[in-house]
């Protein structure tokens, strides 16, 4: 491939470069030599990189040449350097004839790689013929520049001309070489333009992103303007400005291969918005203080601390306020998608504080802002690993983007982008947001508890009806019936008592028979009420309980001196939540933890089954959540696929 021969003839060249940094005696030419490799290197890199992915594009090949421009610089001061010390080095006629115009030629390859990008191809009859001159004028330029009968320029200057033309053709190859002069920037122009054109034709949104990308890596030239400023302004030379040239270097290939590589790495027209708002605030920084220096200057001395100090107080006091209003000028104009979400969460927010508009309202704010018809608006309530929107129905992103919204340190939502905006808008959209979206998610709660609540009620109604039915079933059927016979047959044995044919011994023994069954039945009645094993604590309770499960129960139980009601709730969690294990999971073991911490005391039952359990209405995990609920407290369950199941009570304990 051409781009890996580029390459190739760039070490070669670096390469060459090394040996005339030794004959030019090293020390200043061997960091000559080395600045030069540093430059061309992100530029031949990342060129091979794209030329790899790209093969079809002349974008890698482009990018090795713009390196190659660096190294070609390096090699002409190295050469010079040389050939101060060594005037016989080989090849000085040819290059002292060529190095006079082939400042045109480190341009060509920035400006070929603005007529063919982002696609590679010359489209279009204008970009052909202004990369046909491209090559050509800087070509005719070289051999005009050579003929010139003018010595060369030092340290060339006693060096014999390669091409010389008879006198009466000189005048005319001169207005010939400055004729080509505006040609050469028209078509350098012309390069520039054609970005420009093709932005404002592109018809979908990657092309517009490429050549924003491409666009924000030729911003860098500008610092390096500012960078020289500043340096004459503050240190009275223009090192600095090598910041920004080496800056440049970097960002202009690396800004070409995001481009062509992945466009969507970063929203560029964050970048591009960011960029131009702290690149005005450098210049107007720079502007005050050349006139606060100036002015103070005249009366305290140009070297004076004095001026120095009060420009600085001056320039921060004059751009404080102005910062964020130029940033929100910048947005207007440079990344109006920002500017058009914030301002309309903003406005939300103030309409929503007048009553004027309802929180609720979020989802369909942004989405005519971010002009994404599909973006969603998720809430995360507490105790629940899954989004739910507005309503209150379960909300599943799927593989679309989650941008998260956190208030405090806690996630409480997130942005799901539909078909539209970039990430990091989606995030700074989702920051500004947080405030509307905490008080939607916490009506969603309140509206979702109030509903469970009544739902709630309705069921432990139903339930106390239910059971007050089965009680009297069983007090009718049972301990009644005996207690009946029992008087009857008494009552019978009375009548007969005096004529000696009753049995006292063995009615007696049938009566103290039929007493205790019905004492064992009240007694059964009574435990399904509370359990006679709680006179004794809970821990008691707990222990006898875990005595007659199937399978081994850890139990760990640091809570004593419990008000009754929370002691019999606690039991019936307890002993719900193992009969469910042993029942559905099978477990090889349970484990059950009863703590207190401070008002609040916490009931943990955990076993190591295949989990996947939910609270199913009618089920027995749904009325110990009626159950719990009604003693004030909340029920939570966790239960993974493959991870076991822990069902975690919180009950108010105010003693």
């Amino acid at each position: 491939m051409l781009a890996y021969a580029a390459a190739v003839a760039v070490c070669a060249l670096a390469g060459a470069g090394a040996v005339l940094a030794v004959l030019a005696g090293g020390g200043g030419a061997t960091v000559t030599f080395l600045v030069g490799a540093a430059f061309a290197l992100p530029s031949v890199v990342l060129g091979v990189v794209v030329a790899a992915r790209r093969p079809d594009s002349a974008v890698g090949l482009l990018l090795v040449l713009v390196g190659a421009t660096a190294v070609w610089l390096a090699l002409g001061e190295l050469y010079g350097l040389a050939f101060t010390r060594r005037p016989g080095l080989p090849l000085s006629e040819l290059y002292a004839a060529v190095s006079q115009g082939d400042w045109m030629l480190l341009y060509v390859p920035a400006a070929m790689l603005m007529l063919v990008f982002p696609d590679g191809r010359l489209a279009g009859r204008r970009r052909r013929w202004t990369a046909a001159g491209l090559l050509v004028v800087p070509v005719l330029f070289i051999v005009i520049v050579a003929c010139a009968p003018a010595p060369y320029a030092p340290p060339f200057q006693d060096t014999p001309h390669l091409l010389r033309l008879p006198e009466p053709y000189v005048g005319v190859l001169g207005v010939a070489g400055l004729a080509l002069l505006p040609v050469f920037l028209g078509l350098l122009v012309a390069s520039a333009a054609a970005v420009v054109t093709r932005y404002r034709r592109a018809a979908d949104d990657v092309r517009r992103a490429q050549l924003k990308w491409l666009t924000l890596g030729a911003a860098f030239l500008p610092l390096t303007l500012l960078l020289c400023w500043a340096g004459y302004l503050f240190m009275g030379g223009a090192e600095p400005a090598l910041v920004g040239l080496a800056a440049t270097a970097l960002a202009i290939p690396a800004a070409t291969a995001i481009a062509v590589l992945r466009h969507d790495l970063y929203d560029v027209d964050r970048a591009i918005s960011a960029a131009v708002t702290y690149g005005l605030v450098t210049a107007i920084l720079l502007a005050f203080s050349t006139a606060a220096s100036f002015v103070v200057g005249l009366g305290a001395g140009r070297a004076s601390p004095v001026a120095a100090a009060a420009a600085t107080a001056v320039c921060a006091a004059a751009l404080s306020p102005l910062r964020v209003r130029l940033r929100r000028w910048v947005d207007r104009r440079f990344y109006p998608l920002r500017q058009a979400a914030l301002a309309a969460v903003q406005d939300l927010r103030d309409r929503t504080h007048a009553g004027q508009a309802q929180p609720e309202q979020l989802e369909e704010t942004l989405r005519a802002a971010l002009r994404d018809p599909e973006l969603r608006v998720g809430y995360r309530l507490p105790g629940e690993t899954g989004l739910v929107d507005a309503a209150g129905a379960p909300l599943v992103p799927g593989a679309a983007h989650v941008a998260p919204v956190r208030l405090g340190g806690h996630e409480i939502g997130a942005l799901v982008r539909g078909t539209a905006g970039s990430r990091e808008l989606l995030r700074e959209v989702a920051a500004a947001s947080a405030l509307l979206v905490e008080v939607v998610r916490l009506r969603v709660e309140v509206s979702r508890a109030l509903d469970e609540a009544e739902a709630g009620r309705a069921r432990l109604l139903r339930a106390g009806y239910e059971e007050r039915r089965r009680l009297e079933r069983d007090l009718h059927d049972g301990a009644q019936q005996r207690l009946v016979s029992l008087g009857m047959a008494i009552r019978l044995a009375q009548r007969h008592l005096s004529d000696g044919t009753v049995n006292v011994d063995d009615l007696l023994d049938r009566s103290v028979a039929e007493l205790a069954a019905a004492v064992a039945e009240l007694r059964q009645i009574a435990h399904g009420l509370r359990p006679s094993s709680l006179d004794d604590g809970l821990g008691n309770a707990l222990t006898m309980l875990a005595g007659k499960a199937p399978v081994p129960v850890t139990l760990d139980v640091a809570a004593d001196d419990l008000p009754d009601d929370v002691v019999v709730t606690a039991y019936y969690v307890a002993s719900e939540a193992m009969t469910n294990a042993v029942k559905h999971a099978g477990p090889a073991a349970i484990g059950v933890r009863v703590s207190r911490a401070g008002d609040r005391v916490t009931v943990r039952i955990s076993d190591d089954g295949p989990g996947g359990a939910v609270i199913r209405p009618g089920a027995g995990l749904a009325g110990l959540a009626d159950r719990v609920t009604a003693a004030g407290g909340s029920l939570r369950l966790t239960s993974p696929d493959g991870g076991g199941t822990l069902v975690e009570a919180v009950l108010p304990c105010a003693w």
